[in-house]
């Protein structure tokens, strides 16, 4: 797989938009991170559409997932 640079810069746009947008989202990932995000937490996702139904998912988090969530919070230099 080759890396495209360009791509990269794609992704850290998008994740400026999304931290201006949304901007209680990273501090809370932040403390989380800091203080509860380690192997074995759980991680829960809830989406509820505009009609009012709910999708609901979790995963138990292993030590790459900590690695990746970590890689992903570098990239706005935190």
């Amino acid at each position: 797989m080759a890396f495209n640079p360009m791509e990269l810069l794609k992704l850290k746009e998008r994740l400026d938009i999304f931290r201006q947008q949304h901007p209680r989202v990273h501090p809370f990932l932040s403390e989380v991170r800091d203080k509860a995000l380690q192997p074995g937490s759980v991680l829960e996702i809830r989406v509820t559409d505009p009609e009012g139904k709910e999708y609901v998912s979790n995963i138990r988090v292993t030590p790459e997932d900590v690695e990746t969530i970590g890689l992903l919070m570098s990239l706005r230099g935190q």
